[in-house]
C-alpha cells in the first residue's frame, strides 16, 4: 500500500463506526499505567502511534494484553519502572510528550527516542515547563532524543505560548506526581481530554477559563471505557459525503466532545446538513451519532481559536476547498508547520498539482473556490493525514490520482482505504 490508485466517485453512502479516538486512547493508556488496578478498554485506537504508547508502557514493565477488541492494562500506582532500553516513540509526538510528563515524576532516567520525523518536531515546550518543576532532561537542540532524570517534582504555574493539548496534559500528569497544585493557562482553549480523562480515573480537576489546575499526589484508580469514535478520523469521510449532492453518511458512536466538534458546526457554515442524535456522556466524553446529508457549499474563513480547535482537521477541508463556493482561508495555523510534514506547504504543493490556485501564508493558506481538480501524483510527504485528505480531494477530480506514500495512513487509522472504499458509489 505505498502507492493507492482513487478513482473519481458519484456518491459516499452508508453506515460506520471509527476505531477509537487517538487523543483519549492515548491519554487511557498512560493513566491506566499509573492508576491502583486493571483497566478495560474496548475499541482502543488501531493506530501506529497508539501501539507505540502500548509499546513504552510495556517497557516500563507496566502489564499489557490486547486480545479480542479489548486492551487490558494493570496498573502500578504511580510506580513505574526503569527500561532497559530507550522508549521508541515512533512517529508519535502525543507519546513523547504526555509520557515526558509521567517520567519527568519517576526516580529513574530515561531515553526517548523516534523515528526521522518525529525528531524534527519541537520538544522544548514541554522541556522548558518539566526542567522547572525539577526534572533534568537533556535533547538535541530541543529536539528527540530526550533524556530524562527524574525525580521529585514541585508545582508550577505555566502559561505556554503555543497553544497545545498535549503540554498541557503533560503537565497535568507531571502535576499528578508533584508536590502542591500545578496550573496550566492556555492562549487559547485547546481539546480537554486529559483533563476528562483525569477525572474519569478519579482525580479532581478544576478550570477557570482557560486555567486548569491539579492538585499532585492524588491516586488513580482503573477503569472500564469503551473509546468512541475517532471525530479527527471521521472528518475524512464527513468531508467527502459533503461533496456530493447524493450522499447520505451515518457515523455511530463518535466522540463529539466539544472542544472536538466544531468541525461539526464548520461542516455546517458550509452547507452541509448535519443532524447528531442517540447522544450520551461516557467517563466524562459526549458520544453520539453523526449523520450528515450534502448541500451546495459556500466557503469559510478560519482564525484563532477555531483554527486550534481544527489543527488536525485543516488538511482535509483545504483538500476539498476548491469544490465549495467561497473557498476557505485559515490563518492562526502556524501549528501546522512542525506536524510530522509541514501540512501547510504540503497542502499547497498537493492542490497546486491537481491544478488548483492557492495562496500560502506563514501562518496558514487560502484556496479559493470554484475550481475543478484533475487528477495528479500526489506525495502524502510520510504524513498521514495529508495521504487521507488527498485521497478524498481526488474523489471528485477528474481522471485518476495516485497517492504516494498512501501507508501512512498506518500511523492512525490503517483501515482508511478500506472503509472509506466501502461506502463509496462509482
Amino acid at each position: 500500500m505505498k502507492d493507492i490508485v482513487i478513482k473519481p466517485a458519484r456518491n459516499l453512502v452508508g453506515s460506520i463506526r471509527l476505531p477509537g479516538d487517538k487523543s483519549i486512547s492515548h491519554r487511557y493508556a498512560m493513566l491506566a499505567a499509573l492508576a491502583q488496578g486493571t483497566t478495560r478498554l474496548r475499541n482502543f485506537s488501531s493506530g501506529a502511534d497508539c501501539a507505540s504508547t502500548l509499546g513504552c508502557l510495556r517497557s516500563l514493565e507496566i502489564e499489557i494484553v490486547r486480545a479480542n477488541g479489548e486492551v487490558t492494562i494493570t496498573g502500578r500506582g504511580g510506580e513505574l519502572s526503569a527500561p532497559r532500553t530507550a522508549l521508541d516513540c515512533g512517529n508519535s509526538g502525543s507519546t513523547m510528550r504526555m509520557l515526558s510528563g509521567i517520567l519527568a515524576g519517576q526516580p529513574f532516567a530515561t531515553e526517548m527516542i523516534g523515528d526521522a520525523s518525529l525528531s524534527r518536531r519541537p520538544m522544548r515546550r514541554i522541556i522548558e515547563p518539566l526542567t522547572q518543576m525539577g526534572a533534568s532532561i537533556s535533547s538535541e537542540e530541543g529536539h528527540a532524543p530526550l533524556h530524562i532524570q527524574g525525580g521529585k517534582l514541585q508545582s508550577i504555574d505555566y502559561k505556554p505560548r503555543v497553544a497545545s493539548a498535549q503540554v498541557k496534559s503533560s503537565l497535568l500528569f507531571a502535576g499528578l506526581l508533584a508536590e502542591g497544585e500545578t496550573s496550566v493557562e492556555e492562549p487559547v482553549r485547546t481539546r480537554d481530554h486529559g483533563e476528562v480523562a483525569l477525572r474519569a480515573f478519579g482525580a479532581q480537576i478544576s478550570r477557570d477559563k482557560n486555567r486548569v489546575s491539579i492538585k499532585g499526589g492524588q491516586r488513580l484508580k482503573a477503569i472500564e471505557a469503551s473509546v468512541p469514535g475517532d471525530i479527527s478520523s471521521a472528518a475524512f469521510f464527513l468531508c467527502a459525503a459533503s461533496l456530493f449532492p447524493e450522499s447520505n453518511l451515518v457515523i455511530d458512536s463518535l466522540l463529539l466532545n466539544p472542544t472536538r466538534a466544531v468541525l461539526l458546526d464548520v461542516l455546517t457554515a458550509l452547507g452541509a446538513r448535519v443532524r447528531m442524535v442517540q447522544m450520551e456522556e461516557q467517563h466524562g466524553e459526549l458520544v453520539g451519532t453523526v449523520a450528515l446529508e450534502a448541500g451546495p457549499l459556500k466557503g469559510i474563513v478560519l482564525a484563532g481559536a477555531q483554527s486550534a480547535a481544527l489543527i488536525d482537521e485543516i488538511p482535509v477541508l483545504a483538500a476539498i476547498a476548491p469544490y465549495t463556493r467561497d473557498g476557505l482561508v485559515v490563518h492562526d495555523a502556524r501549528e501546522l508547520r512542525v506536524k510530522e510534514s509541514d501540512r501547510i506547504a504540503a497542502v499547497a504543493r498537493n492542490l497546486r498539482a491537481m491544478g488548483a490556485a492557492v495562496t500560502e501564508h506563514e501562518d496558514g493558506l487560502t484556496v479559493p473556490g470554484g475550481q475543478q481538480l484533475h487528477g495528479a501524483e500526489i506525495d502524502s510527504e510520510h504524513d498521514h493525514r495529508i495521504a487521507m485528505a488527498f485521497s478524498i480531494a481526488a474523489l471528485r477530480a477528474k481522471g485518476e490520482t495516485i497517492i504516494h506514500g498512501a501507508d501512512a495512513a498506518q500511523i492512525s487509522f490503517p483501515e482508511f482505504f478500506q472503509m472509506l472504499e466501502a461506502v463509496l458509489e462509482r
